[in-house]
């Protein structure tokens, strides 16, 4: 049976508030995977697949190393670094998944929980459009439904922000929604919020095929979106930031 899997329905939403406010949303969808149950995804749903192309599919390889190797094994590795018990872990990610073999994640999210399922620690993995990744790790110990992390920005993402600000994340323990928000500020207050919310579906084949077939082109739609909006911005007048670092996969350990 899968029980701990699950898709979230709804929307992302972008808003820039300097030099120039600039504002954007698009629905989604997204797969809230444990990894303990994508074989029994594979097996059970035939039109999705896991490290084999499909009309949907997952891939270790878009996700921790990047290379194919388990994700499982990126994990521990990384968890371990970090003083957290890795006994009797289960690991979920929240991500797009590929479409017709095409996806990009801006942003998935790991949450961790110990063997009584409460949250011990929670990955922020940032990708952008040069190939590059970093992923922000959080040790938690929180008392309600909601996780607050903060620190330093320290990837290159829009081609419009330099690296002087901090990001301050608020994520909802996932359950019947989903809701994601993170705020970016400078020295003199917000420079973007960003959001994700959704809605539970059980993860069935029926459920995932509307899902499909509501959202078919998604994947294609957030990468084109990423760039039609850059050239927005542009027209606007927003000066462009000079890119130095050439990195591929990074992670910081945060407090």
């Amino acid at each position: 049976m899968i029980n701990n899997s699950c898709i979230y329905i709804g929307s992302v939403i972008h808003k820039r508030f300097k030099p120039k406010k600039h504002f954007f949303k698009y629905s989604v969808f997204s797969l809230f995977l444990d990894l303990d149950e994508i074989n029994e995804l594979d097996q059970k749903i035939p039109f999705f697949s896991y490290n084999k192309f499909n009309i949907l599919s997952f891939f270790d390889k878009d996700h921790g190393y990047r290379d194919g190797s388990s994700i499982k094994d990126w994990l521990i590795h990384v968890l371990q670094k970090k003083n957290i018990s890795t006994i009797n872990i289960k690991i979920k990610i929240l991500c797009y998944p590929r479409i017709f073999g095409y996806v990009f994640n801006p942003l998935s999210i790991f949450f961790i929980y110990d063997a009584d399922s409460n949250p011990i620690a929670i990955l922020y993995e940032v990708k952008n459009t040069f190939g590059e990744q970093h992923t922000y790790v959080f040790k938690i110990d929180i008392k309600n439904k909601q996780i607050f992390n903060n620190c330093k920005k320290k990837f290159y993402v829009s081609p419009f922000m330099d690296l002087e600000s901090k990001y301050f994340f608020k994520v909802l323990i996932p359950n019947e929604r989903l809701s994601v928000i993170i705020d970016q500020r400078d020295k003199e207050g917000k420079l973007l919020f960003a959001s994700q919310d959704g809605e539970r579906v059980k993860l069935s084949s029926k459920n995932l095929l509307i899902s499909y077939l509501k959202h078919p082109l998604m994947t294609l739609k957030i990468i084109s979106a990423i760039h039609y909006e850059a050239l927005k911005l542009w027209i606007k007048g927003i000066k462009l930031v000079k890119k130095n670092l050439k990195i591929k996969n990074n992670t910081s350990y945060e407090n």
